[in-house]
């Protein structure tokens, strides 16, 4: 005997919970109240709109991609969410979608029995449904699933917004009222992966990169650990930290703005390669590359620098980007870009005079703002000469940096954490990458001179007392740490968050975070 559900009996809460829905829910559409009768009329006929489990043989695309019809009948049990449904008198085909495919679905009522059928007709588009049936092809060519029984999962007691869909005369498909407010979309990210499949593909993509960066890493002997996300001291990087306070302690902690400090303690504990890929924290702006909660990949290793560090990281960009996409070119917002080796290598400086034909070689802090105001920067607030030659590199270079490209050789100001350049005065050993005119990694030859690091901790100092709110502060454990000797180590730092956005082309950093930070509606 066919079933719908298994036994299932009412009680006298369910019929409460749904009343006092009723009672609370004054502003509820047509359309949602007409939901919550069927909920009620459900129950009353015993059926559990919540079950606990379903058994599942077979997926979507399993069926479609499998099926062929001199093999004879193929009994399965297919479960999924109802997204379009066509009823006939005594049939009803529908279409559920599970996280692979969309498959029809073939109700009859000589099959499940005027008692179910009955119940089908309590059944909406968004309802998550089991089927156990046979698979079949239509008489138009389409596979689908004759069933001869189905379960109602989950009642969905508010309408999806799912867009019309028609053929038009030649055939194509054409979409009316799709689910495309962006706002909408980042707030209500499961509805954004439940009515749009490349979306959903983005982030298969993104656990996609992610394990092909462990496998290049694993692969190589560096082991994966994890340090302290709540900090006492922050540091590792020039930003803004959240704050927040532990009450058994009684002290401030701060969610860590970068892994460096507690990764290089680890090279000095005697690991020799090491990394992580972890959350950091940053209270600043946003924008389409900035997020305040993001992902970071870090690599430190020993007895290497940052020119070694540059060939590595091209290797591994190159086989991520291969792996995930199967080449070395692809098209981002119209513009092809090329993966393959070697990468273009240029210095920060020879960089802004190339771009901007302005020499800033030799200039003093007074002589870079006069550089600036002639290019039309705006360096106000800025603290430093790094700070202002930093300014004008983003205002008037990185718009440029289409292919990818290596910057190398900063000024020390902006990397306290970083070898002094051996042969550059005023500089250090450390490279950015940028593709598509976004910084995609940073990386250095590491400090590990503690009086050196000292020093230049001290300097942060002097430019946060002259109001830059971004500068380090001291971390005097990792000073002493630093004491009993680091090796000479390069260190890497890659944004999972914008590799993605890179290798998926996508425009924003909202479009590769399931659930990126947004101001409260209300």
């Amino acid at each position: 005997m066919v079933s719908f559900s298994a036994d299932f009996r009412l009680e006298n809460r369910r019929r409460d919970a749904v009343n006092d829905s009723f009672q609370e829910t004054g502003e509820l559409n047509d359309l949602m109240r007409r939901r919550r009768e069927e909920y009620q009329r459900l129950l009353e006929r015993g059926v559990n709109p919540y079950p606990y489990r379903f058994d599942v043989t077979a997926t979507a695309s399993d069926i479609l991609d499998r099926f062929r019809d001199e093999d004879g009948p193929w009994e399965v049990s297919v479960a999924g969410r109802i997204m379009t449904m066509r009823r006939m008198g005594k049939a009803t085909f529908a279409h559920i979608q599970d996280h692979t495919a969309r498959i029809q679905i073939y109700l009859k009522s000589d099959d499940l029995g005027t008692e179910v059928y009955e119940t089908v007709r309590l059944l909406d588009i968004g309802d998550i449904v089991g089927v156990e049936g046979t698979v079949f092809r239509t008489r138009t060519g389409e596979i689908s699933v004759h069933a001869r029984s189905l379960t109602l999962l989950a009642k969905s007691l508010r309408p999806l917004p799912v867009p019309k869909e028609k053929r038009d005369e030649a055939g194509n498909r054409v979409v009316y009222d799709p689910f495309t407010d962006k706002e909408l979309r980042y707030r209500k990210r499961a509805l954004d992966l439940l009515l749009n499949p490349d979306v959903r593909r983005v982030f298969i993509k993104r656990t996609e990169i992610v394990r092909a960066l462990r496998s290049f890493l694993d692969a190589r002997g560096y082991l994966e650990v994890e340090t302290p996300i709540l900090q006492p001291v922050y540091g590792g990087a020039t930003a803004r930290p959240f704050v927040t306070h532990h009450n058994a302690l009684d002290i401030p902690l701060y969610l860590r703005i970068a892994d460096e400090l507690y990764l290089k303690r680890l090279l000095i504990g005697g690991f020799e390669g090491v990394y992580e890929i972890g959350k950091d924290f940053r209270n600043e702006g946003m924008d389409r590359n900035h997020n305040p909660e993001f992902t970071m990949l870090e690599l430190y290793v020993a007895y290497k620098d940052y020119a070694w560090m540059m060939e590595f990281t091209e290797e591994m960009i190159i086989a991520v980007n291969r792996s995930v996409n199967g080449s070395d070119t692809i098209t981002v917002g119209g513009t092809e870009l090329s993966f393959a080796p070697p990468f273009r290598r240029i210095p920060m400086r020879a960089a802004i005079a190339e771009y901007t034909g302005e020499s800033i070689d030799g200039l003093d802090e007074d002589g870079l703002r006069a550089a600036a105001r002639r290019l039309g920067v705006d360096v106000e607030g800025q603290a430093g000469p790094g700070r202002v030659i930093d300014a004008i590199f983003s205002a008037r270079v990185e718009e440029h940096l289409v292919q990818p490209t290596f910057i190398t050789d900063y000024p020390i100001e902006l990397s306290p954490l970083a070898k002094r350049h051996r042969s550059l005065p005023g500089t250090v050993e450390r490279f950015e990458l940028y593709v598509h005119r976004m910084e995609i990694a940073n990386a250095f030859s590491e400090l590990n001179d503690p009086l050196d690091q000292r020093e230049r901790f001290l300097e942060q100092a002097r430019l946060r007392a002259r109001g830059d709110e971004e500068a380090m502060t001291t971390d005097e454990d990792f000073l002493e740490m630093l004491e009993y000797g680091m090796p000479p180590a390069a260190g890497l730092g890659i944004g999972i968050d914008r590799l993605t956005m890179l290798l998926t082309g996508s425009p924003s950093i909202r479009d590769v975070i399931l659930f990126p930070t947004m101001r409260p509606e209300r």
